[in-house]
């Protein structure tokens, strides 16, 4: 700017005019790129790139969207045509469908020019395919919604979007014969259209190549009109100039080819305490640093060199103007940066701490185990802060039992070394005290200080502790003899109460702790501290939630002779969940199978899973059938739910009980029959006395707490020897195996197995097969092989519908007894039967029967063709009847009624030897 105000700026000589032409030319060439012809030539070129780019992209998609909407329109009409054709309907009814609706499908997609044509059956299997080998398999995607009238999807498949339309083929009365679809690809509806695209591409490129040839003979005019420069440029250049001068605060100084001042700002006048006259002069004649005028005066290129001024330190940077533009010399920006080197330490030091914090947030409670959130704090402290690091919990926290009282305090709990952390590995000898130890925390000492204060303490220098040395002083001279002097303990708490203490010391060449490492130090202990509760927490709740779930499942099996029984049971790894079984034995020899699922884990799971087996076991004293039983639980699940979705207040308590799944099967060793209902559950596996293996067809019921569905059930008769194999989604289902995997690997386990395996040796095999290397749900597994009574074991008699026939089918069943050594029970079966036989012929209908059977106990039954339920009664001194039941009561050990399809059976079980005094006692 001085060759503007007519300067020379080498030895202050008026300017030549062929100078101010020259420079005007370089500034010109400069900011040519900045020019208003060089910007309206941009923005010109970019309105008319959006314009095409706008109109082409417009163009596509109405052409797109024009392609999906015929697609929908031809295919919607295809399918509902398609679908009121009468010989269609015929077709659907026929034996055979695919012979008439294949040939159908190919001429309308031959003819309509569609994709595809599938006629399917309301359950959504193929009668036609493009590939035959697809025809009699189950149609892919949501194929109902078809069935209730017409619908047109669109979807994307390895061909392109692809449109289809459904209709349902109805009968003369309203019901479903199936469903048909039509589909097509919308690339070939827009074939047409797509025709066309090269003419729309060119035009937009012919439009285009137009819009820029304007753009250029715009800018052309424009820049012979303001010859790339105007007054605005020329006034914000001096604008700029006074910033630089006065405003700017860091120092600018310009050196010539020659070593002399051409400009200096304001700030470098007073970094470098130049004289006013500066501009001209030598930079050697300032009394600068001898390194820093070598630098200036030499236009070598320099970046952040520190060279000191008086009591200065600058950085300096310096770079040649020649490249740019500018004769021989160079510029240079000078920094003072005395304050910012001190505080760069600080900031350093502050920095890698709050990295230490961040990377402790990240790595301290990767896990819920105590002992292991311990050992990664001592872990991400040494050795970026301290050179050793040591752990002390309380033995509450290490067993996950709740705090009462502070460590430390008279009566508190003992804290122990938990974990401890080194900088240095396989050192020789170890200075501290082994983890395990007991540490109880003397009057004085860091720990003591720190735990009733509830604030780090600082120990700059342990050989003056004392507090500390009268612990162990053996132990502490070795830590002071292996360099270690300084010390920082500080205590774990959280909510309110101290969980122990953390250590950290530093040793050998390592600056002792000051002031400025305690609030670090508390901050960094403060978040461990909420992990290590965190997992403290998790400990009691799971060992809680274990005990509550072990106490609620069976502890053994009972006594039964139906079947031969195995189980096996194992909790998640993290968080109990619902899973439960039980074998219950029924009247009659009869046994009861269960298996349950509760969705979820935890407390709530535990509980609910008690309540839901507990509610099974009371409906099993019914003597009720499986799908009764399951309708009942239902019943219970539902009102739970209504119960427990919102507590007294109308608020939100705790989560819904929908989700839990039963499966219930009742064995009779004296027929063979099995019967099972499912709730929701996947299906039992039998594995027949060959070896063969299958799953049990049964009917699929809705989870428990559904409601509005009935429950089926499948009735089998099984050969003696079949395993019943049940079992909870947790053996065949996880995150690396789904359902359909799991069920076909528990098959192979279970093939083959032959009639001597045990079902003992079938749970080993099938946990051996199935188990995951990490349990994320409860497992349940139980296997029952079957027997049958021995025709020796049991004896029948149809009785005539006559009060006559008492006395006759009395001295059988009592023949039947004696022929079994059963004589001392003749008497009280006698006495029972005679009852029950003559309730029946009084109040029953007919067929009446009969039947005896012997195991464990003899169980007398009779069966009757009416469903009214007897009723115990207590008579009265005076009355004459009305006993029947009470003497019943009083001589068998139990007794009670269940409902079959075509009545009811009253039995009786007693045991096979008679009680001492039995009698007396009743008439007494």
């Amino acid at each position: 700017m001085d060759a503007a105000d007519g300067q020379d700026a080498g030895n202050g000589s008026p300017a030549e005019p062929g100078q101010h032409r020259s420079a005007l030319h370089r500034l010109r060439s400069r900011l040519r790129v900045h020019s208003v012809a060089g910007q309206v030539f941009v923005w010109l070129l970019v309105v008319v790139v959006v314009l095409v780019g706008a109109a082409l992209t417009a163009l596509v998609l109405q052409a797109n969207r024009y392609a999906t909407g015929v697609a929908a329109g031809r295919t919607r009409a295809a399918a509902v045509a398609l679908a009121q054709d009468p010989g269609v309907l015929s077709a659907m009814d026929s034996p055979d469908p695919t012979t008439v609706l294949q040939p159908l499908a190919d001429r309308v997609v031959k003819e309509g020019r569609f994709d595809y044509v599938v006629f399917a059956s309301p359950q959504g299997i193929r009668y036609t395919a493009e590939s035959p080998e697809l025809i009699g398999k189950h149609v892919i995607g949501p194929f109902e919604r078809s069935l209730t009238g017409p619908t047109t999807d669109s979807f994307e498949t390895p061909i392109g979007q692809v449109v289809e339309s459904g209709a349902p083929i109805l009968r003369p009365d309203g019901s479903v014969a199936g469903a048909v679809g039509v589909g097509i690809s919308v690339a070939h509806v827009g074939s047409a259209v797509s025709r066309q695209l090269p003419v729309l591409i060119g035009g937009a490129a012919a439009a285009l190549a137009l819009g820029t040839v304007g753009a250029v003979l715009v800018r052309r005019r424009l820049r012979r009109t303001t010859h790339g420069l105007g007054p605005a440029e020329m006034t914000r250049m001096y604008e700029h100039h006074d910033a630089v001068l006065h405003a700017v605060r860091e120092g600018v100084l310009i050196v010539g080819g020659d070593g002399r001042v051409v400009l200096a700002n304001d700030e470098a006048r007073r970094l470098l305490d130049l004289p006013p006259d500066a501009e001209g002069r030598k930079v050697t004649e300032f009394g600068l640093e001898p390194g820093l005028a070598e630098l200036l005066a030499s236009g070598r290129a320099a970046t952040d060199e520190v060279h000191r001024m008086g009591d200065r330190l600058l950085a300096v940077n310096n770079r040649p103007t020649a490249p740019f533009g500018g004769g021989p010399g160079g510029v240079a920006t000078l920094r003072d940066t005395t304050e910012l080197r001190a505080l760069a330490g600080q900031a350093e030091t502050a920095r890698a701490r709050l990295q230490l914090l961040y990377d402790a947030g990240l790595r301290v409670g990767t896990t819920l185990d105590v002992t292991r959130t311990a050992q990664e704090l001592a872990d991400v402290a040494v050795p970026r802060f301290a050179d050793f690091a040591t752990v002390e919990l309380a033995d509450p926290v290490l067993q996950g039992e709740e705090l009462l009282s502070d460590p430390g305090v008279e009566q508190g709990p003992r804290t122990h070394r938990t974990t401890a952390g080194s900088g240095s590995d396989g050192i020789a000898d170890w200075p501290f005290m082994p983890i395990g130890t007991e540490t109880t925390p003397l009057p004085g000492s860091p720990e003591e200080t720190a735990l009733k204060t509830g604030h780090a303490a600082l120990t700059d220098d342990l050989r003056h502790e004392h507090a500390w040395r009268a612990r162990d002083p053996e132990a502490a001279d070795r830590v002071l003899s292996f360099g270690v002097h300084s010390l920082i303990t500080a205590p774990l708490r959280a909510r309110g109460l101290s969980l122990g203490t953390v250590n950290f010391w530093r040793a050998g060449d390592s600056p002792p702790f000051d002031e400025e490492d305690l609030a670090f130090v508390e901050e960094l202990v403060a978040r461990a501290a909420v992990c290590v509760d965190n997992a403290r927490r998790y400990t009691r709740e799971h060992r809680m939630a274990e005990t509550l779930q072990r106490s609620l499942l069976p502890r053994g099996l009972p006594e039964q002779s139906a079947l031969d029984v195995a189980y096996r049971y194992l909790p998640a790894l993290r968080g109990v969940g619902g899973d439960w079984f039980d074998v219950i034995p029924l009247p009659g020899f009869r046994v009861a199978l269960v298996v349950g699922d509760v969705v979820g884990h935890g407390l709530h799971a535990a509980a609910t899973m008690g309540r839901l087996r507990t509610a099974v076991l009371n409906f099993s004293a019914l003597d009720l059938p499986p799908d009764e039983l399951l309708a009942r639980l239902d019943e219970l699940v539902t009102r739970l739910d209504q119960d427990e979705a919102t507590g007294a207040g109308g608020e939100e308590e705790s989560a819904p009980v929908t989700g839990a799944t039963c499966l219930y099967a009742i064995y009779d060793p004296a027929s063979g029959r099995c019967t099972m209902a499912g709730a929701g559950h996947p299906p039992p596996a039998l594995v027949r006395p060959d070896g063969t293996v299958e799953y049990a067809d049964l009917p699929v019921g809705p989870p428990l707490g559904v409601g509005g569905l009935p429950f089926e059930t499948a009735e089998m008769r099984l050969a003696p020897g079949t395993s019943l194999v049940l079992y909870t989604d947790g053996l065949v289902e996880n995150r690396r195996r789904d359902l359909d995997t799991g069920l076909a690997e528990l098959r192979l386990s279970l093939a083959g197995a032959q009639a001597h395996r045990s079902p003992e040796d079938t749970c080993r095999a099938v946990f051996g097969a199935l188990l995951p290397p990490r349990r994320s749900d409860d497992i349940a597994l139980l296997v029952a092989r079957t027997r049958l009574l021995r025709p020796d074991q049991m004896a029948e008699w149809n009785v005539p519908f006559d009060f006559a026939a008492v006395s006759r089918v009395r001295k059988e069943c009592s023949d039947q007894l004696t022929a079994w050594g059963l004589e001392d029970l003749t008497f009280t079966a006698e006495l029972i039967l005679s009852e029950l036989i003559t309730n029946a012929v009084r109040y029953g209908a007919e067929p009446i029967r009969v039947r005896l059977l012997r195991d464990r106990s003899l169980v007398c039954e009779v069966s009757d063709g009416s469903s009214t339920a007897p009723h115990l009664r207590y008579a009265a001194t005076t009355d004459e009847g009305g006993r029947g039941l009470f003497l019943v009561a009083q001589l068998a050990e139990r007794w009670g009624t269940r409902y079959t399809a075509r009545g009811k059976v009253i039995w009786s079980e007693q045991p096979l030897t008679a009680p001492e005094f039995q009698f007396e006692a009743l008439l007494g």
